[in-house]
């Protein structure tokens, strides 16, 4: 009797959780986009109004980034835990519970100060934490085996058009709601995050392992990370996909004040508009890496990385008096210039090339019974990139480099990881 009331849930969970799972994923993914793009969405004003410097705005950028992806790196451990442990529907609940409270949290630095602000988007970061391996590690539970692949393309899918929409409609409110009216965008945000919540809330509840122990599960944790660093191969994989997450990040913060300084962008939407490009063009490659690459075959992946230094050193010449800014159109009342966008475009779109094929290898080439255990190593390894961009940002600004001396920069790492990426192929 219970063997066939097992049989009825499982059946169940498909229709009933995956849907569930997919508007929890595109709610919260969207909301934390949106909700960085009104942290720093004042200072664009502040800048424009001459109330901070350049530096200055680089600087609070670049901290305010930092706590979200520190939360992904201490707690990652921890996560995987709670992951193993109980129910993957609850970790998706807890992990949009967590990111509700952050958000409510930035909201109150209207009243107590910049530093709550910060603190805040660092238990944004807990929730996604928690969030992370919960989404994926659902799917095997509520679908069968031969909807899995076709799944994991969905929610990334959805991860990338949340992070359009999030960044886009995150900047509009903060175009629209200045100074006193900024409880409002806040306000959005939480109900973004209480919308997610309640999807979570209502999938039917999956299995738990209540057999796992943190005091086994986390050095279990780091024996697997040192497995896949002592497999050459695999390493060069997880380097990889991190400097692909380095270079992300480095330009998601960098365009803000690169469109300020450099392109003479005033507003917050017309720098969203060179981040739904740089995402496209992330989306095209990717697509294409698909049809051109087969599984293993990562011989064309440093080449990708040289492609995007190239466009990166082209970038870096582009002064504020450039004549390249003169070739523009203005939709909507937008400023659009054309050569930087075909620039940042090609960035994305070589950067799609070069995830897919080491993302691909990395799970086919795997220990299929530690699948899970190679994901979280992997997103580990991509939030340590991300905090490394946060501080060669920091860096990078205390030092008085130029906004273009900063994609010069980008381009020495990424040719210098590409090279050891070549290397590593050429003695493996």
């Amino acid at each position: 009797m219970r063997e066939s009331a097992g049989i009825a849930v499982a059946t169940a969970l498909p229709r009933k959780n995956y849907p569930l799972l997919l508007t929890g994923q595109f709610l919260g993914a969207f909301g934390d986009c949106a909700i960085f793009a009104i942290i720093i969405g004042p200072y664009t004003f502040q800048l424009n109004n001459g109330e901070i410097t350049l530096e200055q705005q680089r600087t609070v950028t670049t901290v305010l980034a930092a706590p979200f992806f520190l939360a992904n790196v201490l707690f990652a451990p921890v996560a995987g835990f709670l992951n193993d442990r109980y129910a993957k529907t609850c970790g998706l609940a807890w992990g949009n519970f967590i990111k509700l409270g952050g958000a409510a949290l930035c909201a109150s630095s209207l009243v107590w100060g910049g530093w709550v602000q910060g603190l805040g988007y660092f238990i944004v970061g807990l929730g996604a934490c928690v969030y992370s391996p919960a989404k994926y590690g659902i799917l095997p539970e509520v679908l069968p085996c031969e909807k899995l692949v076709r799944a994991n393309g969905t929610v990334e899918l959805l991860t990338l058009l949340a992070t359009l929409g999030g960044a886009v409609f995150g900047s509009m409110l903060a175009d629209a709601y200045r100074d006193g009216q900024a409880i409002i965008s806040y306000g959005i945000v939480v109900g973004i995050y209480g919308t997610a919540l309640v999807a979570n809330m209502f999938m039917a509840r999956t299995a738990e392992n209540l057999q796992v122990r943190l005091g086994q599960s986390t050095p279990a944790f780091f024996r697997h990370i040192r497995d896949l660093a002592c497999s050459p191969r695999l390493a060069r994989m997880l380097l990889g996909t991190a400097l692909f997450w380095f270079i992300g990040v480095t330009m998601r913060m960098h365009i803000q004040p690169w469109g300020q300084h450099t392109l003479h962008l005033k507003e917050n939407r017309e720098i969203a508009l060179l981040i739904i490009v740089l995402a496209v063009g992330v989306m095209a490659g990717s697509v294409l890496a698909g049809f051109l690459h087969k599984v293993g075959d990562l011989r064309r992946v440093p080449l990708y990385g040289a492609a995007m230094a190239g466009i990166f050193v082209v970038t870096a010449t582009i002064a504020p008096d450039s004549s390249w800014l003169s070739w523009q159109l203005t939709p909507f009342g937008l400023k659009l210039i054309l050569p930087v966008v075909a620039l940042v475009f090609m960035a994305g779109f070589f950067a799609g090339m070069f995830l897919i094929p080491l993302n691909a290898a990395l799970q086919a080439e795997s220990d299929p019974l530690k699948i899970g255990k190679t994901i979280a190593t992997q997103n580990l390894f991509d939030n340590v990139g991300m905090c490394v961009a946060s501080a060669y940002l920091l860096l990078a600004n205390q030092a008085g480099i130029s906004p273009g001396g900063v994609f010069l920069g980008l381009a020495i790492c990424t040719i210098a990881l590409c090279g050891v990426l070549t290397w590593g192929q050429r003695t493996a």
